[in-house]
Parts: structure tokens; sequence; C-alpha cells
């Protein structure tokens, strides 16, 4: 629950240059918040519910050179979104995506992990109220859990206009994919990424895309 490799993938794959505004949802440590402070001049918010990864995510925020401009907020997303009268340009997500899978005996992790605690229609009503009318929602989501999350998004008026595929390995099938949605319907701008070559080194585009983030890229 440090730092993973999708929370990297999406705070770098995210386009934060015109937004104001940043609400992360689910910010475990504030690895997404602080990558995204890293190369905006946004005004971030990030929630998170479990409380020990809440105050490790402060204590991170407290360290970083953008902590003026980051605020750790201890709640689920579900009260937030119900009660914040806030408006934002970007929303970002690295959503709880394990459904009917066995739990560990870790209740931190299970929060993070299994999305009992945050179902997708429940984040897309949420993002739907908090997002402005200009604004994107970025996210992470298994390839398998894709196409029906965007049916989901479509009903609350969300509509996919780039999208990444990421493959672990060359060879390796789909396993996740990096979402853009906004209100209007465009020509989605659709890629593919990969983070190993054969060889397991990392790819030149993995490279490109990670190399403000990782010391030793």
């Amino acid at each position: 629950m440090k730092v993973t490799t999708d929370g990297v993938l999406l705070g770098a794959w995210t386009n934060s240059v015109n937004a104001s505004s940043i609400l992360d949802i689910g910010t475990g440590t504030g690895l997404v918040a602080i990558m995204l402070a890293q190369k905006s001049d946004a005004y971030i918010h990030a929630i998170e519910i479990e409380p020990h990864a809440c105050r490790q995510a402060a204590e991170n925020v407290k360290k970083s050179p953008w902590r003026e401009r980051i605020s750790i907020i201890h709640s689920s997303f579900q009260d937030y979104s119900r009660y914040s009268d806030n408006r934002y340009d970007l929303i970002v997500s690295n959503p709880p995506f394990f459904t009917n899978s066995l739990k560990t005996q870790h209740e931190g992790r299970n929060l993070a992990r299994h999305n009992e605690t945050l179902p997708p229609d429940e984040l897309l009503r949420g993002v739907d109220r908090l997002l402005s009318p200009s604004g994107s929602f970025c996210v992470i989501l298994p390839y398998i859990d894709s196409s029906l999350f965007l049916v989901d998004a479509a009903m609350h008026n969300l509509y996919c206009v780039r999208r990444t595929n990421v493959k672990a390995n060359a060879g390796k099938k789909v396993t996740r994919v990096l979402m853009e949605l906004c209100r209007e319907r465009r020509k989605i701008l659709e890629n593919n990424l990969l983070i190993h070559e054969s060889d397991g080194d990392y790819s030149e585009d993995f490279k490109m895309l990670a190399e403000n983030y990782y010391l030793f890229l």
C-alpha cells in the first residue's frame, strides 16, 4: 500500500496542466496527489477513509515541497460527495476493485482493495456531482471491469475520451486500463503501453512516462 505501479501509472498518465482544482479519491498514502502537485499548480483535496493511511498521507504531504497545495481529508467519498460544495476541474481515482475475492486479516488493506466500501455506481454518482462541467475524471481499472464501468459511466453522462491499455510484459494480455472521462462525447484517443520488455527491462514508453517519478529510470 506504499508506492504501487497502478498509482504511478495513474499519476504519471493523468493530464493536470489546465486544472486549478483536483480531487484524489482514495489517496492511500498520498502518492497520486503528490505526483499531480509536482506537475501542476492546482490545489488538491485528497480523500482517504482508512485512518492509518490518512495519517501516513498527511505525513508524506507535510514532507513534500507542495504541502501548501494539498489537503488530506479523512472521510468516505460517499459522505464527502454528499455534503461538499466544491467542484473540481480534475478528479482522479485508483479505486478498490476486488469483488467477492478472499480478504486478508488486515482491515486497512481490505478497505483499499475491495469495492464494498466504494462500489462503482457510488463512485460515479459522486464524480458526477463534484466534477465541473468542463472537467475530466481519470481512473485506472482492471481490464476485465472496464467495459461495464463505461456502461455505468454513461448513465451519469460521463464518456471516455482517452484510453491506454496496459500490459505488464510483452506477450501478456492487457491487465489494466487507464481512462479519461468527460461530459462530452468525443472520438476516443486510444493507445497501448507495455511496462516491461521480454528481457525484463522497463520499456522506453514506460520510462518516458514515469521518468520524473522513479529515481532509478
